[in-house]
């Protein structure tokens, strides 16, 4: 099996500790510091509930990802993995749809880290602020691998501290063991309407508002690739990330709603500094603001990264222009890497000029595209897992749990996620953006198909 693997001409400068963190820091964003209120406010307590089920989900994408790409580590991850088990159509859909996924989130990223840095400067604008966080990581990004790395290492170790001792100050705070706190019991988790104030149907709410926090681990198995042992890092990586992320995400909700009623939540805002705020925290709104900006500069950070190798891996298989094949001597893909700038600035001043309009339509095109990125990683390990078994049992380093009954559980709640969502006012438009976006990368996919049978 590992015999139709071309090596792979990108450097091999990230060490297993950049990819260990790659995979934690590269889910903590400010989806979970600021979006958890949202999550909150539909789900009361029952959003630990929610968070359990998204997580579930998540986990078990990246066990499927993790056994694959311990198996054939490739700088097009799932992309290639889908090409394989499914077919080229396949494998072109979801590496343009993901592309598109992380050129379009990195200006939502680059816009909402400017605005904070506008709120500490107020003379620079917003825009300037935008071309500043967009040259400094285009350079990060153009020049040597472990640069990326070391800076994805630093980002990520900050956000952990920071969700640490958020989890040990809050702890600290239920048992009443800070100055001017008493214990406060299960007050906040049993009162206002109980643990589930609204219903199954608000866990349900809760599940469609955070299962979108978990997107952007896959780059870890992207990154894997560029490491010296590929299939044990990813291996290694997969396994702390998924357990670790479950630990802060959970855990931190279970804080916030033990110590806060519910019904003080308001979405849009962080859930994070209200606790602080409570427990007596001084300047805990800027303390999270500087958390939450660190948190953005690292996503886009890493989306940035995670585009330029998928764009770069489909023009590697004929899928994308060949022009973007040149690597510097360093092994970094620089046109890759600067198509995928472009891209992000286009993305950008579509924000910034349009942001209720085009540039929401743009969102909304990807709002549930990483769905259906997930639904072609669960088919295409059901596939490949046969026949790797059959062709190269020794790389099944990494194995899905209980297969494949749980690939299929992971599928169905994933559709299921799906139907909801269509049922969601507010969802719904994602959706249907999102199927549109879908439809148009599939019909494109199939008019390749037909011209290469005809060729």
């Amino acid at each position: 099996m590992h015999d139709s693997l071309p090596a792979e001409p990108l450097s091999h400068g990230l060490k297993q500790r950049h990819l260990t963190m790659l995979g934690l820091g590269g889910v903590i964003g400010a989806g979970l510091f600021v979006g958890s209120g949202a999550g909150i406010a539909v789900a009361g307590p029952g959003i630990v509930v929610s968070y359990l089920i998204a997580g579930a989900i998540a986990m078990l994408v990246m066990r499927m990802l993790g056994e694959m790409s311990a198996a054939m580590p490739a700088s097009g991850s799932f992309s290639v993995h889908a090409e394989r088990a499914l077919g080229r159509w396949a494998g072109f859909s979801v590496g343009w749809l993901y592309w598109f996924l992380l050129v379009v989130v990195l200006a939502v990223e680059a816009t909402g880290a400017a605005k904070i840095a506008n709120g500490w400067a107020p003379g620079v604008p917003q825009w300037a602020w935008v071309l500043i966080f967009m040259v400094v990581f285009t350079g990060a990004n153009l020049a040597a691998v472990k640069n990326f790395g070391e800076f994805e290492f630093w980002f990520a170790a900050l956000k952990i501290f920071a969700i640490v001792a958020f989890l040990v100050l809050g702890l600290l705070a239920i048992l009443g063991v800070l100055p001017d706190t008493s214990a406060v019991g299960l007050a906040n988790l049993t009162g206002q309407g109980g643990f589930l104030p609204a219903g199954v149907s608000g866990v349900v709410s809760g599940v469609l508002a955070v299962i979108f926090a978990f997107g952007g681990l896959e780059v870890v198995t992207i990154a894997a690739a560029e490491s010296d042992d590929p299939a044990r890092a990813v291996g290694r990586a997969v396994r702390s990330a998924v357990w670790r992320i479950l630990f802060f995400y959970v855990g931190s909700m279970l804080v916030i709603v033990t110590l806060l009623p519910w019904t003080s939540m308001k979405p849009g805002q962080s859930p994070y500094v209200a606790v602080l705020d409570a427990i007596g925290i001084p300047s805990a709104g800027q303390i999270m603001n500087i958390v939450v900006f660190v948190a953005l500069l690292s996503a886009l950070n890493a989306n940035l990264y995670g585009s330029s190798r998928m764009i770069f891996s489909l023009a590697e298989r004929g899928e994308a222009p060949a022009g973007l094949l040149r690597v510097s001597g360093g092994g970094v893909p620089r046109r890759a890497v600067l198509a995928s700038v472009a891209f992000g600035f286009v993305s950008v001043l579509l924000n910034l000029k349009w942001p209720d309009s085009v540039f929401l339509y743009m969102l909304n095109a990807v709002g549930a595209v990483l769905l259906f990125v997930w639904a072609l990683i669960a088919l295409s390990q059901l596939r490949l897992r046969r026949r790797i078994e059959r062709e190269a049992p020794e790389t099944l380093t990494l194995r899905m749990w209980a297969f494949p009954y749980l690939t299929w559980t992971a599928l169905a709640a994933m559709a299921a996620v799906l139907v909801l969502m269509l049922f969601d006012d507010s969802a719904r438009p994602q959706v249907l953006w999102s199927a549109g976006a879908t439809a148009a990368v599939l019909a494109v996919a199939g008019v390749r198909e037909v011209r290469a049978r005809r060729a």
